[in-house]
């Protein structure tokens, strides 16, 4: 059997041939263990684990409560290893559905990498544990980003698999992993500031997710015959489209209502990548959809990145509590 990889969207496969004692399978190409690794970690999606983490360094940087570097990177670490976790479990389970024709590793090795990961997930979790002002919430969002990581693809059903994964992916891209970040900073806060950082990461949720049901949109034919009903499998391609362009656009105009209404300019700064946006639209409108999912996360990346740059620019950012 030739040795194959495959890249499609956010699938990445190797060819596999069936274990002799046939309970497991085996690769079957010369690509060492480590790239197999690699590639089931889905490397190229991780980006979207780093942006909800630098927003909520920004906040608490903004709130007065400077900036830790080893904070920073801890809360980077501890996002990046549950994210990587879950695309491996993601990358198994999708095999098993059917979803990907290949596997990338071994039953055995997907579940000692995946092991790996939220163990060293857990480590850097554990580290910041011990020097944050509110233990308790920081384990809560913590734990709950984890299972929301695990359960997006596993479990009795996969939360993915019955058109819950677009929740999934709000919660944990959104308002878990920013909260999280900036639990790890902060050095005092108030509920109405949590509420605030709350609303600061809705955007950032929006955005992210426009990703994945890009993804999802891609695939919907593929997913039904699967038998696997994610959102855009249950509302069909017309309001799929709905879907997606106010998961692109609601983020804008929060921008421009926060920029005009509560006089803070900087806010306007991510609607530079507005036409892009426009474009986007477009394109799954008249059912362009095999780069759909790339496009939109090269366009979360520079979102993201105007995004925090204006939090970082304004000096009093509007529902927080100064003293």
């Amino acid at each position: 059997m030739s040795d194959v990889s495959e890249m499609r969207g956010n699938r990445v496969s190797f060819k596999m041939v069936a274990d002799p004692v046939g309970a497991t399978t085996v690769p079957a190409s010369a690509v060492s263990a480590m790239s197999a690794c690699f590639l089931a970690l889905r490397p190229w999606s991780l980006h979207i684990s780093l942006e909800p983490v630098a927003l909520g360094a920004s906040l608490a940087y903004r709130l007065g409560s400077g900036f830790s570097p080893w904070a920073f990177l801890g809360s980077a670490l501890t996002a990046l290893c549950v994210h990587s976790a879950g695309n491996v479990v993601n990358s198994y389970f999708d095999y098993e559905k059917g979803l990907d024709s290949t596997a990338v590793l071994s039953a055995d090795g997907l579940v000692r990498l995946g092991a790996f990961l939220y163990a060293l997930g857990l480590s850097a979790f554990l580290a910041e544990y011990t020097v944050s002002v509110d233990g308790r919430l920081l384990a809560f969002v913590f734990f709950g980003g984890m299972c929301c990581s695990f359960l997006y693809t596993a479990g009795p059903y996969g939360l993915k698999y019955i058109g819950l994964g677009d929740v999934v992916v709000m919660l944990t891209f959104g308002p878990l992993s920013v909260l999280y970040s900036f639990l790890c900073q902060a050095t005092s806060f108030t509920p109405r500031d949590l509420l605030s950082v709350l609303l600061y990461a809705a955007p950032l949720a929006l955005n992210s997710e426009a990703i994945v049901h890009a993804n999802n949109v891609r695939d919907r034919v593929q997913d039904q015959r699967a038998g696997v009903m994610t959102l855009a499998v249950q509302i069909g391609p017309q309001l799929s489209h709905v879907l997606y362009a106010l998961l692109l656009f609601v983020p804008y105009m929060s921008f421009a209502v926060v920029a005009f209404s509560r006089g803070v300019p900087a806010m306007l700064l991510p609607l530079i990548t507005l036409p892009s946006a426009f474009q986007l639209e477009r394109e799954c409108r008249f059912g362009v959809h095999a780069e759909l999912d790339k496009h939109t996360a090269r366009l979360n990346t520079y979102f993201s990145m105007f995004y925090i740059l204006a939090i970082a620019m304004t000096q009093r950012l509007p529902g927080f509590s100064y003293a």
